[in-house]
């Protein structure tokens, strides 16, 4: 269901391998959440002391019908970050997180609607 979604380079040269690699991500959080309406992913290579290596930042996004899920992995002391591909897969890590227990609380919430519903019936 997802109608867009935004990749943004910022300090970064756009490849085909950085796109490919986002849009796996999003179709992996797809499985988890039909609800998806936008989103927006922007990968950036922060200005770092040259004496240590760079680290990415990956900022997500997302939106659905009931809510809106931000991460930001702006993790200067993350040695891992070092690695962009690996700042990716934590940034959607985390956004799946969130969207798992976002459908979770929902999924309970509903489920107690209908429980309500039952028993007046029975009533």
């Amino acid at each position: 269901m997802t109608h867009e979604f935004q990749i943004v380079f910022r300090n970064i040269d756009q490849t085909d391998a950085l796109v490919d690699a986002v849009e796996k991500r999003i179709h992996k959080l797809e499985r988890y959440c039909d609800q998806i309406i936008t989103g927006r992913v922007v990968l950036d290579s922060p200005h770092n002391n040259h004496h240590k290596g760079k680290v990415y930042s990956v900022g997500l996004e997302i939106r659905t019908p009931s809510k809106e899920v931000r991460v930001n992995q702006e993790q200067h002391d993350n040695h891992a970050h070092e690695d962009l591909y690996v700042a990716i897969r934590d940034a959607f890590n985390a956004a799946e997180r969130q969207l798992k227990f976002n459908d979770k609380r929902l999924r309970k919430s509903a489920l107690s609607k209908s429980n309500i519903k039952l028993n007046h019936q029975a009533a």
